[in-house]
């Protein structure tokens, strides 16, 4: 998969299962291309997400929600995430 297309896929799942305010996925992948377990297909990505119903969860259940929600998104293509709820 490309880093456009994840990017998509990554964007309509997350709003298909939070009501967000707003959402901005960045590809941070640069960050990890020389390190030795950088893969070429697998990707970084920060995720900021602005979602009242994440708001009023604690952050590590938020966290949870979001990884459940992108579980085959983070095994098959995301190296790293990175996610700032707000």
């Amino acid at each position: 998969m490309k880093i456009n297309d994840l990017i998509i896929v990554v964007r309509k799942k997350i709003k298909k299962n939070i009501t967000v305010e707003s959402l901005q996925i960045e590809d941070k992948t640069f960050l990890h291309k020389s390190h030795s377990s950088h893969q070429k297909d697998k990707f970084h990505l920060k995720i900021n997400i602005k979602s009242k119903d994440l708001s009023l969860l604690s952050k590590i259940n938020a966290n949870k929600k979001i990884f459940s929600i992108l579980n085959e998104e983070i095994k098959n293509y995301i190296h790293s995430i990175q996610i700032l709820i707000y």
